[in-house]
């Protein structure tokens, strides 16, 4: 039986993640607010490892389960579902976006940790956070490349961070430890590990630049030039 991969929110990140996934031989199930019928393009164009359905579904079935929602959106998670599985926190925050919300900043939380309490019981590891849609699609290479990537992840539970640092693996990518859910603010909007290092010319628009691989080393320098959270 082949492994799973669960999203919920199917927009543009999910939907590079969800191609990621099914180049490398691992069967989605994308879901998103509207409905399952609503899918029926991008199931087509990623073919037949993928299928949609509800995003209580999509939980159920994942063997892991991205969340790409607005953070306004997270608070209507299907928590029950989501419990006890590896929930990958693929979330930013943006207030312009999503409004004021309890906890962030005032209270001093960071998103990943305001996630982790509306899905208590979930597995979160936080990642695919700090890089363009398209930019996670064209920078992936096989395992051993010279020029491959590093995504940063960050999380609580040891052995779904081992599981996502094995499924990055197979999507493409390695992994830079950043750290705790609590550490998170390392990758948030903002930081020098979010976006920056995987621009080829950060005066472009993200959509004109072609991006640039950026690895292990220059991930883990950006994560130590991070500023405080306060």
């Amino acid at each position: 039986m082949n492994d799973t991969l669960g999203i919920i929110g199917s927009g543009m990140l999910g939907g590079a993640v969800a191609r990621l996934a099914v180049n490398a031989g691992i069967d989605v199930v994308v879901s998103n607010s509207r409905g399952p019928e609503t899918l029926r393009d991008l199931t087509a164009r990623l073919g037949p490892r993928a299928r949609a359905a509800t995003p209580a579904e999509a939980a159920a079935a994942g063997d892991w389960t991205v969340v790409a929602v607005p953070f306004s959106a997270v608070p209507h998670l299907p928590a029950d579902a989501l419990a006890g599985k590896i929930v990958i926190d693929a979330n930013n925050y943006y207030r312009s976006r999503d409004g004021a919300i309890a906890g962030l900043p005032a209270d001093g939380l960071t998103a990943g940790e305001l996630f982790q309490r509306y899905v208590p019981e979930a597995r979160a590891i936080k990642t695919f956070s700090t890089i363009y849609f398209e930019h996670l699609i064209t920078l992936a290479r096989p395992t051993g490349s010279p020029d491959r990537s590093a995504l940063p992840i960050t999380g609580d539970d040891d052995a779904a961070k081992k599981s996502v640092t094995a499924l990055l693996d197979r999507l493409g990518y390695d992994t830079v430890d950043a750290g705790a859910t609590a550490e998170s603010w390392r990758v948030q909007d903002g930081n020098p590990a979010w976006v920056l290092p995987y621009l080829a010319d950060p005066r472009l628009p993200w959509p004109q630049d072609p991006g640039k691989p950026a690895g292990v080393q220059e991930i883990r320098t950006a994560l130590e030039k991070a500023h405080s959270k306060s």
